[in-house]
């Protein structure tokens, strides 16, 4: 690095000897070296690079890892779904910026009409993913010669909509697939759905029960349910007995095991022997003791237990199903009617990609190895023990519902490129120093002659106290608002010349509450990959943070995958999404489980609008067959008790009143009324892009063909429209 020197004021500006550089009046400096960086992580990406690719990006934002096998990016530059995960061919692939121009673009063009933020969801990926734990256990027990089979449940906490839940029992019922329920709500659900799923689907009842929840699961057993009401304290046994024997119904039993398992990461806390839910040993114990008493023993046939979620590794997988295995096969030396091991939830996701067993957002197993472990370690403990083998259960929803489902939101804005901290010219240099007292003097020379010296950690030392000293004048008043920016930038100019200064991270204001639809984010620091939709041809010269549009100091994203604490992104094309370029749309991945159902009302922003895509025969061809805008500003409003009818006709009154006393209004009060009305129908987010409303609660649509022309425009076939509501 060149020698930085800075010159007394008093010296005329030249160059100092030996190849060093100067402060000059102007307060100019050259150009600092151009500062090349790895994209936060990803080796041998240069940012700064004249060349740059499609491949490139992928490696970048690390799609290859956590998106496979169902993320990529096209040729356009654009990401593509692969709705059928690795088996997907070259044409079926969807191009996941077409959706979205399909669902935002206004009517009267071709589009649906729907405001962002959009959440697309593709059941394709959700049947493959179904498809694929059902193969990973089918492997596992044909290769370790299990005397069993595997029937899973989908826990319909991870996301309670409807169409998820009816395409899992859809699904999963050649699989025997059924559902488990927490509270007496999903409980009903569950019911409804699987009515039309498979008989023997087991319907797991968990979670604090009382008589009304144990009425209703008993219930569900004389409806031909393969209900199971799951034990989570000691006490709940009388009532189930009690209810049981008033209403003439068996109940099937089982009970979940606090075991001694547990991992370390955030997810562990859930479980152990200070866990939230389950039995101890002494409690299990007791539990078989009671029903021997009352001759009902034989209800007992399901063991439960849940390690915590995102399991890390397949070694801590297997000590704890072992340890789940040996309390199965003590219930049955004692006579209980065990049949099922129920491994509760647990199975991973690998969200940054990485593969690795020491992160909260990555496992180091894949959906076999999980199965493997699992069928594995129940059947080793009873081949010692001479316990048949029983049917295997898992409750794995976030591994099942994560994948399908991606938030689509807008930048709508970016703080300027270019730092906000002015340079110093030559006259505010001189009165900056006249200005500082006798300790602020002696750190300015103490600075210029370091720099002299090419001394630059010195040099930075030196400009640090000089900064706080001149904060502490400026707290005491002896110093103005001119002096402190003069010192920032003077701060500045010093870490630019000596290359100490880190890239300018941008802020990219985003139409989204991040509270409403990332809440774990918020909340617990979980981190999804999120990453340009498009433009991912070209190369990101910019790094940012997300803002959202909350009044909330919270509401921001600054922290991303790969430990990265600002994203490469492109520049904004246009003000507000516009211009020639059109707006910027980023995705946020693997948030298909918990996201919506934890997501509240923060500052009134309501649920993003949802469409439901398959993939259709014909070259990258998509149906949409369900289209939903977002809750109006009246639903919000109705959600915490106000009354948007009686709010807007106070409102239409006030324009009266203030229309009859002479107020002038351009438009006249009838166009403030419609505004109002306006108001109240529309979202509560930015109209910033294409659509903006226009599609009422109750539109409907029919299954849209879009068929993608080569590389040019996109035809629609037929007349999408059914039923719409404006």
């Amino acid at each position: 690095m060149p020698a930085l020197a800075c010159v007394d004021l008093a010296a005329p500006p030249s160059a100092v000897p030996g190849g060093g550089c100067a402060f000059v009046r102007n307060g100019s400096l050259p150009e600092p070296s151009p500062i090349t960086f790895s994209g936060d992580g990803a080796p041998g990406i240069i940012i700064d690079s004249d060349h740059w690719s499609t491949d490139l990006s992928a490696s970048l934002y690390k799609i290859d890892g956590w998106g496979a096998p169902y993320f990529s990016v096209n040729a356009s530059g654009d990401i593509s779904i692969r709705p059928h995960g690795s088996a997907t061919l070259a044409h079926q692939e969807i191009d996941l910026m077409k959706v979205v121009k399909k669902a935002s673009d206004p009517k009267e063009s071709g589009g649906l009409g729907l405001q962002l933020p959009l959440i697309v969801r593709f059941p394709d990926v959700l049947r493959h993913r179904l498809e694929s734990l059902q193969a990973a256990f089918d492997l596992a027990i044909h290769s370790n010669g299990y005397g069993s089979h595997y029937q899973g449940v989908y826990p319909v906490k991870c996301n309670q909509d409807r169409y998820i839940v009816e395409d899992v029992v859809d699904f999963g019922s050649p699989f025997r697939f059924g559902l488990e329920a927490g509270s007496k709500p999903e409980l009903l659900l569950a019911m409804s759905c699987l009515s039309k799923g498979s008989p023997d689907a087991f319907l797991v009842c968990n979670g604090y029960k009382d008589a009304e929840y144990i009425s209703l699961a008993l219930i569900g057993r004389k409806l031909g349910f393969n209900t199971v009401i799951v034990l989570e304290q000691e006490e709940e046994l009388d009532l189930v007995i009690e209810i049981g024997r008033r209403t003439g119904i068996r109940p099937v039993i089982g009970l979940r095991a606090k075991l001694r398992t547990r991992h370390s990461g955030h997810f562990g806390s859930t479980s152990g022997e200070k866990g939230k839910f389950g039995l101890t040993a002494t409690q299990i114990l007791g539990v078989a003791r009671r029903l021997r008493a009352v001759d009902m023993l034989d209800c007992l046939q399901l063991l439960h237990f849940h390690i915590g979620s995102q399991i890390p590794s397949t070694d801590l997988l297997s000590d704890g199903v072992s340890e789940a295995a040996q309390i199965y096969c003590e219930l049955a030396r004692l006579g209980a009617g065990m049949r099922v091991i129920d491994v509760g939830g647990g199975l991973g996701i690998d969200y940054d990609g990485s593969h690795s067993e020491d992160s909260d957002v990555s496992v180091g197993y894949g959906l076999e190895e999980y199965a493997d472990a699992v069928v594995r370690s129940i059947r080793s403990v009873c081949d010692r023990k001479y316990v048949r083998h029983p049917v295997i259960c898992s409750e794995s929803g976030r591994a099942l519902v994560s994948h399908h489902s991606v938030l689509v939101f807008e930048a709508v804005s970016a703080t300027s490129p270019e730092s906000s901290t002015p340079r110093l010219g030559g006259h505010d240099l001189t009165c900056f120093v006249e200005g500082l007292a006798d300790e602020g003097r002696a750190d300015y020379l103490n600075l210029t002659a370091a720099a002299v010296r090419g001394e630059y950690e010195t040099c930075m030392l030196y400009a640090e106290q000089l900064k706080r000293r001149c904060m502490d004048q400026f707290k005491d008043g002896s110093i103005g608002l001119e002096h402190l920016a003069a010192v920032d930038a003077l701060y500045d100019m010093v870490s630019e010349a000596i290359n100490v200064a880190d890239p300018p991270v941008r802020t990219y204001h985003v139409n989204l509450s991040l509270f409403t639809s990332i809440p774990d984010f918020w909340a617990i620091g979980q981190l999804f990959p999120i990453v340009p939709i498009h433009r991912l041809e070209q190369r990101p010269k910019s790094r940012g943070v997300l803002s959202d549009l909350t009044c909330d100091s919270d509401g921001k994203v600054d922290r991303f995958i790969g430990g990265r604490t600002s994203l490469p992104l492109h520049e904004m094309e246009g003000k507000f999404g516009g211009g020639g370029g059109g707006g910027y749309y980023l995705g946020m991945f693997l948030g298909g489980a918990y996201q919506e159902a934890l997501g509240g009302l923060h500052n009134l922003f309501g649920g993003p609008s949802v469409v439901r895509v398959s993939q259709c025969d014909g070259p990258h061809c998509f149906a949409v067959t369900r289209a939903a805008p977002g809750p109006s500003c009246a639903d919000v409003l109705r959600a915490m008790q106000h009354e948007p009818e009686i709010m807007f006709e106070t409102l239409k009154r006030r324009v009266e009143e203030v229309v009859f006393v002479g107020v002038e209004d351009e438009e006249g009060g009838g166009g403030v009324v419609e505004n109002l009305a306006r108001a109240f129908h529309g979202m509560p987010y930015l109209s910033c892009g294409g659509g903006g409303g226009g599609v009422g609660e109750e539109g409907k649509v029919k299954a849209c063909r879009y068929y993608v022309e080569g590389e040019g425009a996109v035809s629609v076939a037929g007349d999408c429209y059914e039923d719409w509501t404006f």
